[in-house]
């Protein structure tokens, strides 16, 4: 990881990775981090696999309870911060908070359990929140275009489907800049989102 700077920026924007339960929030923030994220990950107990779905993620381990947070500076004075929000339903009153001054959200998608990202569709929908869903490759899942993930999610004309690897740098910044591109095309008066998206490239 790049080594953090220890200037104060002067202007922040605010990024949420959202999604369903084990779709890879926490490894994209951890993967794009410049910084050694804050993670409030707790291991999953006996208890609690009577009331999360493991389908699909049988091997997870552990689930965030609070959210994840890592920052990407842009450039000298401008940074980018992170929240990763928790997936499992009965923490979706902390989302209202996390939502707060947001520029704009990350739908992390997993084609194998597609129905768990239409809370957080519903959610940014409902809050005039831009958002792009990015559909996280897992192996052995089948590989839909991007036109058939925004039917079968009832996504607005202009909401962009990216694919991405969560566990990848490069991937994962991709996805960024499509989200700060697409939130540029809706808040066009707002000057520092065009800055950002040009020191993106």
């Amino acid at each position: 990881m790049d080594s953090a700077p220890s200037e104060i920026p002067r202007l922040a924007l605010k990024i949420l990775v959202a999604g369903g339960f084990g779709v890879g929030k926490t490894t994209l923030v951890g993967a794009v981090s410049e910084i050694r994220p804050l993670r409030t990950e707790e291991q999953l107990t006996a208890a609690g696999r009577g009331v999360d779905d493991l389908g699909g993620v049988e091997r997870k381990t552990t689930t965030t309870v609070a959210m994840d947070f890592g920052r990407i500076t842009v450039r000298d004075g401008l940074a980018v911060y992170l929240f990763g929000t928790p997936g499992q339903d009965r923490f979706w009153f902390l989302w209202d908070e996390l939502a707060t001054g947001a520029l704009g959200a990350v739908v992390l998608a997993d084609t194998r359990r597609l129905t768990d990202c239409f809370p957080a569709v519903d959610f940014f929908e409902r809050r005039d929140i831009p958002f792009v869903v990015a559909v996280n490759r897992f192996a052995g899942t089948r590989d839909f275009r991007p036109d058939e993930v925004s039917r079968a999610l009832d996504l607005d004309a202009g909401t962009p489907v990216v694919r991405c690897d969560a566990r990848q740098r490069a991937s994962g910044k991709q996805v960024l800049v499509a989200l700060v591109e697409h939130a540029s095309t809706v808040h066009a008066a707002r000057t520092p989102v065009d800055a950002v998206v040009g020191e993106a490239r």
